[in-house]
């Protein structure tokens, strides 16, 4: 049977379309995912993610502990409050999980991991906190909503006016904890409460004119902005620098040692890149792209694109450097144009 999150019922109320995510009923629709998309895109709306894994690091060694488990470095997070997105890899190079960490203290950090990895995660976490006395503690009692859209802080400011608003990848608490983050490319906020609270928060932010989003608008606003999925376009038989998370994974300094970096030494076969379909089509998951020399590779994810018109995707290429690339859909073979994404980042195009 699935989980679900204390908000079940509100989603019920308001006609929510259920589907199973990751072991959890969710919402993906309230009605039209194109519409919930241009909501986020023009003006503002909240989903309910608290199918995601909230866990609290504790112990004199966390730091240390996170350097080791993390390809990116927490020692860049110097003042309280600050985020790092990071690939969590095992020893082989491959992404275990992507996640977010947050610096509360020098004894304290919290991580967020995905709802799909949260056994292999916990465990992993859980085996290699052991050497370095750290604490794990999985915060089941806590839900997340995620604020996003350019009215997100405007809407928010008129709900809690007892903490400040804080800067783009940095979190503040008291009784509830807003980071400013998100997976949507809009300025926005991601809102940990507890259980017993997250309902009248719900309602409060309907209650302002903020509108329920579903994971349908949540999956193509996140491709738009160019931002991975897991288990789609990252997975333990990718490294980050054949995901286009290289930007994700510091090298320097050099004697820092993280599980995965003696593997990353290996030069990468593949490379990641974003494409824009020329005509029409849909591109979808696993259709394959051909490269100049007869090469293949594939796609990772597509959709289309509520905010551009047109199909876009991310494809895992052979190593080399394209400007067009050939898709295979339905036995026709289309011209794609190969980008840098993010696709778009704040309501704008970004090609």
């Amino acid at each position: 049977m699935a989980k679900k999150t204390a908000l079940y019922n509100k989603h019920l109320q308001s006609n929510a379309k259920i589907v199973n995510f990751g072991g959890w009923d969710m919402p993906l629709h309230y009605g039209s995912q194109i519409n919930e998309h241009h909501q986020v895109r023009q003006s503002v709306g909240v989903f309910d993610v608290s199918h995601m894994t909230i866990i609290d690091l504790k112990g004199q060694r966390v730091r240390e502990f996170l350097r080791y488990l993390l390809a990116n470095d927490v020692a860049r997070l110097k003042k309280t409050g600050k985020a790092l997105y990071s690939c969590m890899l095992n020893e082989q190079g491959g992404v275990i999980d992507d996640l977010i960490v947050y610096f509360q203290e020098e004894s304290k950090f919290r991580l967020i991991v995905n709802a799909g990895t949260r056994d292999k995660d916990l465990a992993w976490i859980t085996q290699h906190a052991q050497s370095f006395s750290v604490e794990v503690q999985e915060r089941d009692d806590l839900a997340m909503l995620a604020v996003q859209g350019p009215k997100a802080q405007e809407k928010l400011k008129s709900l809690i006016k007892d903490l400040p608003i804080p800067p783009p990848f940095s979190a503040v608490w008291n009784e509830i904890f807003v980071a400013r983050t998100g997976y949507t490319g809009e300025d926005g906020f991601e809102i940990i409460l507890a259980n017993d609270q997250v309902c009248d928060f719900w309602d409060n932010l309907l209650d302002v004119g903020v509108l329920p989003i579903g994971l349908g608008a949540r999956d193509t606003l996140r491709l738009e902005a160019g931002m991975n999925l897991y288990g789609e376009d990252m997975d333990e038989n990718y490294s980050p620098l054949e995901s286009g998370l290289a930007w994700t994974v510091a090298f320097k300094p050099e004697d820092r040692n993280f599980i995965g970096r003696n593997a990353l030494q290996a030069k990468p076969k593949q490379v990641m890149v974003g494409l824009v379909l020329q005509n029409k089509g849909i591109l979808r998951a696993h259709q394959t792209v051909s490269v100049e020399g007869g090469e293949i590779g594939y796609i990772t994810s597509g959709t289309f694109s509520p905010t551009l018109g047109v199909s876009i995707a991310f494809a895992r290429l052979p190593i080399g450097k394209y400007d067009q690339v050939n898709v295979t859909i339905r036995k026709k073979v289309l011209v794609a144009q190969v980008i840098t994404p993010p696709f778009v980042r704040q309501g704008k195009a970004c090609f």
